[in-house]
């Protein structure tokens, strides 16, 4: 399946758009839009897929991420239960780099701004200081004006190009046109964010895309830069990063869910992964 691609409305009165989502669980599917997209999660949790790079979101998540980068935020499976009371908000801004005008970012006082857009396959995690001046920002834009608005875009942009807090996401080879013209690797992710919590074999997989094993591991890993195990074993530990913040589970459920079927490979895969072990990660967050 390729990401879709987005034509993203916006009112007669914008030149971007402003808008905040209120769902039981995110629905877009993997998909890609020519708009940089500044994107808060405000409630909920779950996957994040954004390019080539896999983790785990929840609540006052704040991300970047480029024109035409494939993302997907996939909740938890407690979302999609059918009598779930859970919500998954967010609050997003979609602009283009040409949205006001073709040479605004061109003058001399738009220069970091510039050069931060200009960036090839640009994603990017935001964090500290930087991250908290721009979600207020983005809360404060609610009751704003159009014109408004704009002024704290703008604002959020110079914040952005000058700040130390940013946290580049897709590997340095990531190509955003390769992702984009690669119907049978998207095929690959759609599969892998369905069955990540069962058993995954490479040659079913292989099979499905009529490979032999060695061609689609040489094939994977050109187009992630990443082994499909360790591709899958980023997205079952940012599952189990999840389960282990919930509480609810001993660390071997943890592992059974997140589908490892070795606890002993868990705690391997775990603590290579995010430098602690469960237990240590769990009694850190619950602090």
């Amino acid at each position: 399946m390729k990401p879709q691609l987005h034509r993203l409305p916006v009112s007669a009165d914008a030149s971007f758009l402003y808008k905040q989502l209120d769902l039981p669980y995110f629905a877009n599917p993997w998909h890609f839009h020519k708009e940089y997209e500044l994107v808060l999660i405000d409630k909920s949790s779950g996957t994040r897929f954004i390019g080539d790079s896999v983790s785990h979101f929840e609540g006052g998540d704040l991300c970047f991420i480029g024109s035409n980068i494939p993302h997907l935020y996939r909740n938890s499976e407690a979302h999609y239960a059918g009598k779930s009371k859970l919500r998954a908000r967010s609050v997003f801004v979609h602009f283009t780099r040409d949205f006001l005008g073709n040479d605004f970012f061109d003058v001399p006082e738009m220069k970091h701004i510039y050069r931060l857009l200009a960036k090839p396959s640009l994603a990017f995690e935001i964090h500290g200081k930087t991250k908290k001046s721009a979600i207020t920002i983005l809360r404060d834009m609610e009751v704003q004006n159009p014109a408004q608005r704009l002024l704290s875009l703008l604002e959020i942009l110079v914040h952005l190009s000058q700040s130390p807090d940013l946290k580049p996401l897709l590997s340095k080879d990531f190509s955003a046109n390769t992702s984009l013209d690669t119907e049978r690797i998207n095929k690959v992710f759609e599969f892998i964010i369905s069955n990540y919590t069962q058993e995954i074999y490479v040659h079913e997989i292989a099979s499905k895309l009529d490979m032999s094993v060695a061609s689609f591991s040489r094939y994977f890993k050109h187009h992630t830069r990443k082994t499909f195990s360790d591709y899958v074993t980023e997205i079952r530990i940012g599952h189990a990063c999840r389960l282990l913040m919930e509480d609810n589970y001993s660390v071997s459920e943890v592992s059974y869910q997140s589908g490892f079927s070795n606890l002993a490979n868990f705690y391997r895969h775990f603590k290579k992964n995010v430098g602690v072990i469960p237990k240590e990660y769990r009694n850190t967050f619950l602090k």
